[in-house]
């Protein structure tokens, strides 16, 4: 396909989407104004002296302060007072914001405490969060969050999208549990946070989590369908005049490490190396991140994953410096298509690492634009030539969810041995329109551009959802070119396809289901079909289900699914297992339950019976919980598939065990155990963390991987690392 025919795709789905936002704009406007009217309003008090951060709130300063109270539930009775009060203040100085939080409780030996590392799961446990909207664009934020053991959790919000914690900002918490509850005072500085120029107006709410009854509260009222990000909702904080400090920090790191590989005549190899990374604020609102000689020896090691489809593996992206601000760098179709994945850069098509020798980010917004940019350049590696990355990205939010945004991505080849034309590069545009309280449409359209393909290198993607808390629905469309190929993110099917998704579900929590015992039932359904593009099935997955969810807190279901490929070659499932080419794929039974995960013991089980390919399937997984006090994890998971096929039968087993204990919130060590009998290899990784802020401290790693064809060490490494920052300007 042309590029005018690519550019002629992209411009319908956009002009559809403006046309629409004109349209609807001024009644979506006019609901979003009496919205307006409708939401709280807190105010923040300079706090004078600052107080001490101990968790026990008996500052005078603290009464300078209206607290933000009347709570409110989503769960279990949405729209019903909170059962027990909570109350939080917010002062602020020249130098931070200060939340001191009071919250009640008349059986405080009930608390829930599940976990006592950083960025733990708070929806598991008693905690409190708060988030600041500080640009009051009403879609993007920080979260600040800590449980009664005093955890921090911190995360960004993007697109009112799902909290993510990957973002650990230097601020501290203390917490203190007395005989009517819990208390706990916050200190967030005001380099860590962007906003805009005194004086400044914010969007705030704070969300409450009392585990043993399951009930969730919030500042300013929710429905039980959405969560604190839900920044289109939040309230106002209003008083605020901070200054804007300069923000300059290094973070140089030291690190040593043994490793050695069994093989005949293999040596040791003993390394030292050192780095840094640095943090320059060159606006309030515009923050500029570098790194040189990059190394993430502390990051725990993938769960691994057996792929007995056609399709790529997915593993997540767990390095420090590409998961900040990654949320801004996000564009495509979540799993499926990704015009950005920062595993693409530093790692190759096995995991195995590529060193890089430098890089930088900037982000942040300019004139209302939230801007990103990042470039990072890697080493040769064997016959790889090293490469330049770099990525552009602009966005902009519009009224009532709304926004619009475009993005650049090239990886060129550089060095000795990059041959000519060696690059790629991607093209794409997004946007998102919020019709009401409940609707959303949101797609985008993209080009890739590579040498040596001349298909179809265009992908597009609109899904349209409708969520009002009982009732849902949805629809999704899109088509991706035999030749799309962005490089630098991530495409599960490759080859081109057409693709439609129509789904439906009902939430159900009226009086009759309560006096049985169940908070909710949840039927549900979706159906999702690729088509070759030439037309035929390629794959369809059917999704039919109802959950069972108890009050105690147990849970189950039963699922009928559905799974057909289309095959127009033989495929090769197994070694030696060959399936011919045709339609394959029939329907199977799943069984899903859990206990209550309050409990200090928690078990989940699922079983898979029924079709897989021109055969059938036998699947269950198995994982076990056991905890103490937050403090000591055993976590345990087994999963098995029998697959039997007119071409042969086989089996396989993948499991793996993670022991973690917490000797206090930044102090931990922690041991996964795995084992996969397609790689017939059993690894351990195990690491100890002294965490200081913002995710530095002393790392200690012991990788281990042991083979079963002859058992005995395949590899072995042990590496300490210690990262230290400094804040240059304070």
């Amino acid at each position: 396909m042309s590029i005018r025919r690519v550019r002629r795709h992209a411009l319908v789905v956009c002009t559809a989407a403006i046309m629409c936002a004109a349209i609807h704009a001024p009644s979506a406007w006019a609901g979003q104004a009496e919205a307006e009217r409708s939401r709280p309003i807190a105010t923040a008090a300079p706090a004078g002296e600052a107080p001490t951060i101990d968790g026990m709130l008996n500052d005078p300063a603290w009464q300078r302060a209206a607290p933000l109270a009347h709570f409110t539930q989503a769960e279990p009775l949405e729209g019903q007072p909170a059962s027990e009060d909570t109350e939080v203040r917010i002062l602020y100085d020249d130098d931070a914001i200060y939340v001191g939080v009071v919250l009640h409780d008349g059986n405080p030996s009930q608390i829930v405490t599940t976990d006592t590392r950083r960025d733990a799961d708070l929806r598991e446990m008693d905690s409190i969060q708060i988030v600041f909207d500080t640009y009051r664009d009403r879609q993007n934020g920080f979260v600040f969050g800590t449980n009664a053991s005093g955890v921090q959790y911190d995360a960004q919000v993007r697109s009112e999208g799902n909290p993510a914690s990957s973002w650990d900002g230097s601020w501290e918490v203390k917490t203190n549990v007395t005989d009517t509850g819990w208390t706990a005072e916050f200190r967030i500085p005001l380099r860590t946070l962007r906003y805009g120029p005194a004086p400044q107006t914010w969007g705030v709410n704070a969300f409450r989590n009392i585990q043993r009854t399951r009930e969730r509260t919030f500042w300013a009222p929710l429905e039980r369908n959405y969560n604190l990000s839900r920044l289109s909702s939040a309230g106002e904080l209003r008083g605020l005049q901070l200054k804007t400090p300069r923000n300059f920090k290094m973070l140089p790191y030291a690190i040593s490490s043994a490793n050695r590989d069994y093989r005949p005549r293999a040596r040791t190899d003993l390394n030292g190396d050192v780095g840094f990374d640095a943090k320059f604020g060159l606006t309030p609102s515009l923050n500029l991140d570098a790194t040189y000689n990059t190394d993430f020896a502390q990051v725990e090691v993938d769960t691994q994953q057996i792929n007995l489809t056609r399709f790529n593996l997915r593993f997540p992206e767990k390095r420090p410096f590409f998961q900040e601000n990654s949320g801004l760098f996000q564009v495509g179709k979540g799993n499926d298509l990704d015009l950005f994945f920062s595993r693409s850069i530093g790692l190759d098509e096995r995991g195995g690492l590529v060193p890089i020798r430098a890089g930088g980010r900037l982000s942040g917004k300019a004139n209302g634009v939230n801007v990103g940019a990042l470039n990072m350049q890697t080493d040769a590696v064997g016959s790889r030539p090293a490469n330049n990355f770099s990525v552009l990205r602009a966005s902009r939010e519009l009224p009532n969810r709304s926004s619009v945004g475009a993005m650049f991505v090239n990886r060129t080849a550089t060095g000795g041995r990059a041959r000519p034309n060696d690059f790629n590069r991607t093209f794409g545009t997004d946007a998102r329109l919020g019709l009401g309280e409940h609707f959303t449409m949101a797609g985008f359209a993209a080009r890739t551009e590579t040498p040596g393909r001349t298909g179809r290198d265009h992908a597009y993607n609109v899904d349209t959802r409708w969520d009002d808390g009982r009732h849902e629905g949805m629809f999704e469309w899109g088509l991706t070119g035999e030749d799309f190929n962005p490089e630098v993110g991530f495409l599960e099917t490759p080859g081109g396809y057409r693709r439609f998704r129509v789904g439906a579900g009902e939430t159900m929590r009226q009086e009759k289901i309560r006096d049985l015992g169940f908070r909710e039932l949840n039927p549900h359904m979706n159906y999702t079909r690729y088509d070759y593009l030439d037309g035929g099935l390629l794959n369809a997955e059917l999704h039919v289900d109802n959950h069972w969810d108890w009050e105690n807190g147990n849970f189950a279901t039963v699922g009928l699914n559905g799974t057909w490929d289309g095959l127009r070659a033989p495929f090769e499932v197994y070694p030696g297992i060959i399936v011919p080419a045709g339609e394959h794929g029939g329907l199977r039974v799943t069984y899903r339950a859990n206990t209550d995960r309050r409990k200090w013991i928690y078990a989940r089980g699922q079983w898979d019976v029924g079709s897989f390919l021109n055969g059938t399937q036998h699947s269950p997984t198995f994982q076990l919980v056991l905890r103490e006090g937050g403090r000591f994890t055993v976590d345990a998971t087994w999963n098995y598939r029998a697959i039997d096929l007119p071409q042969g039968a086989f089996h396989t087993n993948l499991g793996n065990t993670r022991v973690t204990y917490n000797f206090t919130p930044s102090l931990f060590v922690q041991s996964l155990l795995q084992y996969n009998d397609r790689t017939r290899r059993w690894s351990t990784n195990l690491r100890f963390h002294w965490l200081q802020t913002a995710g530095t401290g002393l790392f200690v790693v012991y990788n281990d991987t042991e083979g079963l064809n002859g058992i005995g060490p395949v590899n072995r490494a042990f590496i300490i690392k210690y990262v230290r920052q400094f804040d240059i300007l304070n």
